[in-house]
């Protein structure tokens, strides 16, 4: 598929593909002899997962730090386990400020 099929398919801009690739988010794409970008359902699942972690306001170096994980899944979790439970703590105290925001 071409990147305007694989934006579409998630919901994001092309753009937003292209600045993921130069971040070393997603992996590189194949291209086709005219340059074109070929992208195949392993960037749909890995572009799936980078949107919903920021959505959920995961940093970008945060992101890298999971995919690291999932491509190496035998390795001890203390570290991931740290990071996701800072995020919640993180989350947690957003919500807090936000309902003194709303009684005020």
């Amino acid at each position: 598929m071409r990147i305007g099929q694989l934006a579409r398919s998630v919901g994001v801009d092309t753009q937003t593909v292209r600045f993921y690739e130069r971040e070393g988010l997603l992996p590189p794409p194949d291209r086709q002899d005219n340059g074109y970008r070929v992208y195949t359902e392993r960037h749909v699942e890995r572009l799936a997962f980078i949107r919903r972690c920021r959505i959920l306001e995961l940093s970008l170096a945060e992101i890298h730090e999971l995919q690291r994980y999932q491509t190496a899944p035998h390795q001890p979790c203390r570290a991931i386990n740290i990071l996701l439970d800072d995020h919640i703590a993180h989350v947690r105290s957003q919500i807090t400020d936000l309902q003194v925001l709303e009684k005020q």
